[in-house]
């Protein structure tokens, strides 16, 4: 039987000094308020949209219980902890006000091609349809990114038979320009498989980390257009270049700023914004450009460091002010069970995007 719990979550206003919270039923004032959505289950890497006037976050869930074992076609994995097998979406009305956790949305063993471990999703739009974009491990122990569709924004969705032909990597993100042009982008380093797949042929026995030298371009994420049906790359992907303010690509060896995983984008004053993790440093940074395939040049930070080892995620525009979706491992203490939160986001006068700095509490 499927059914749905509305959960009434109030953002708290942090009392730093004396290390509690005050709780606010409306929309929370830009500064540092941070809580999770909801506690009833762990969820992480939220992609957040608007849909039919309504706020869709779509999280990877993360699930208790011991890491999955490191066997063939999976040998020397990474991230064995993060194994995920299912969706769920949440939806509010207001951020804020209650949160409805939805029934699962999409399970692995729907998926006929996906072994295992469902990683970050996004979602799109277009013509009466909703699309679910998940990365899975296949049978052969690599990363492909498989789409579902739905008529309804919460699911259920049904996948696609195959993943999407010449995908690889985790991560997927999509946005859609004002010209109706949607784009995905997508990738992710170490257990992402980003630096074992060389011209989209992934190889089982390449480097477990980002093997570039230090004075290399560093690994950047991938970006594809997608078909008008919203299920297929119109054209192979490619990397995106990700520049300093000389114009030349970040390093490798420039953990500060170099591109890790968790991709996004969106637009503001008719410029766009990639924004991405750093991985080991933890920042969530950014770099602008004049075209959603780039290049893009490097700016400064999103989001300062979280609790826990991962950070992923999304920035869309609601109700007239712009908010940071992230995710955090406050509650549990553990990097793989993780809580969605939710902070205003502001810019300066010329654009910039004001650092976002949580509650860290060293978990």
């Amino acid at each position: 039987m499927r059914f749905h719990r509305t959960m009434a979550r109030r953002l708290p206003l942090a009392l730093a000094a004396l290390g509690t919270y005050a709780y606010a039923e409306a929309p929370p004032p830009a500064g540092n308020v941070h809580a999770p959505l909801v506690e009833e289950i762990y969820t992480a890497d939220p992609s957040a949209h608007v849909f039919a006037g309504k706020l869709y976050v779509y999280p990877s869930h993360d699930i208790e219980g011991p890491p999955l074992p490191d066997i063939a076609p999976f040998l020397n994995s990474q991230g064995n902890a993060f194994k995920m097998r299912d969706y769920r979406v949440l939806s509010m009305d207001h951020v804020g006000g209650p949160v409805t956790i939805h029934p699962v949305a999409l399970d692995i063993k729907d998926v006929p091609w996906a072994a295992r471990q469902m990683w970050a999703p996004d979602a799109a739009f277009r013509n009466g349809t909703y699309y679910l974009y998940f990365p899975a491990k296949d049978w052969q122990g690599a990363f492909r990114i498989g789409v579902a569709t739905s008529s309804s924004p919460a699911g259920p969705f049904k996948a696609q038979p195959q993943p999407i032909q010449g995908s690889f990597s985790i991560d997927p993100s999509v946005f859609t320009d004002d010209d109706g042009r949607s784009y995905m982008y997508f990738g992710g380093l170490s257990g992402g498989q980003l630096q074992k797949t060389v011209d989209g042929v992934f190889h089982p026995g390449g480097p477990r980390e980002a093997d570039r030298a230090p004075l290399e371009a560093a690994y950047t994420p991938m970006v594809a257009p997608m078909t008008d049906d919203m299920l297929g790359f119109a054209k192979p992907a490619r990397a995106v270049d990700i520049l300093d303010a000389d114009g030349k690509p970040i390093r490798a060896d420039d953990a500060q700023r170099r591109f890790f995983e968790g991709t996004w984008m969106h637009k503001y004053r008719g410029r766009y914004y990639l924004s991405y993790s750093t991985g080991g440093t933890h920042f969530i940074a950014y770099a602008i450009g004049d075209s959603p395939t780039g290049p893009f040049t490097y700016q400064g930070r999103v989001l300062e460091p979280v609790d826990g080892w991962t950070t992923h995620h999304s920035i869309v525009e609601y109700e007239g002010q712009w908010w940071l979706f992230y995710a955090d491992s406050h509650l549990s203490g553990k990097t793989w069970l993780r809580n969605v939160k939710v902070a205003p986001l502001e810019y300066d006068a010329e654009g910039r995007i004001k650092t976002v700095k949580p509650i860290v509490t060293g978990k």
